[in-house]
């Protein structure tokens, strides 16, 4: 599925039918832009029986250029990791 996808599945919704697709697709943009914000400042966004979102630090490590065997140093960086919830686990 894919965020156009997304957006009709959430307009066929009988509890969503007064929303407009632009309304739809400004929620969806608000919600995720502020998801990214949030854990860019290092805060975790917890969304109980979805998941959590946070960020963390991948230590900088020695790695191999797969074309060239050459040793290479790769840099520290963060990165935003999402955990699922428990509800979503035992679905599966």
């Amino acid at each position: 599925m894919n965020k156009k996808e997304l957006l009709e599945t959430i307009l066929k919704n009988k509890e969503l039918n007064h929303m407009t697709k632009k309304d739809a697709e400004l929620f969806l943009n608000t919600t995720i832009d502020t998801i990214k914000k949030t854990v860019k400042k290092g805060e975790d966004v917890s969304l109980i029986g979805f998941g959590s979102f946070s960020k963390v630090r991948r230590a900088a490590r020695a790695g191999v250029n797969p074309a060239t065997g050459e040793k290479i140093k790769i840099k520290a960086k963060n990165l935003p990791k999402f955990k699922p919830g428990k509800a979503w686990k035992d679905m599966f």
